[in-house]
């Protein structure tokens, strides 16, 4: 059972293009979700606490571009030594 009163440390992970001015490689997509199922896999285990989940529609010329991302609430009860912040 999670209780959020054990959460003494949260970590937000964006995964998608959420920055219109500087797109996000397909290896830094697949490096957010390598970060994130390290979070939810490794001692200390993390779990979600939230997901945002957003989208933003630019047109760009003739043509239209849908960008899309999801932010994850991540809470630990104490902050992983692996996480660099």
């Amino acid at each position: 059972m999670f209780d959020l009163s054990e959460v003494k440390y949260c970590k937000r992970i964006v995964v998608g293009n959420d920055n219109p001015n500087q797109m996000a490689s397909p290896e830094k997509v697949a490096e957010a979700q390598e970060l994130l199922n390290r979070c939810l896999s490794e001692p200390p285990k993390g779990c979600i606490m939230g997901i945002e989940k957003s989208f933003k529609v630019l047109q760009i010329g003739e043509h239209q571009v849908v960008l899309q991302w999801l932010c994850y609430h991540v809470g630990f009860p104490r902050k992983p030594a692996w996480i660099k912040d």
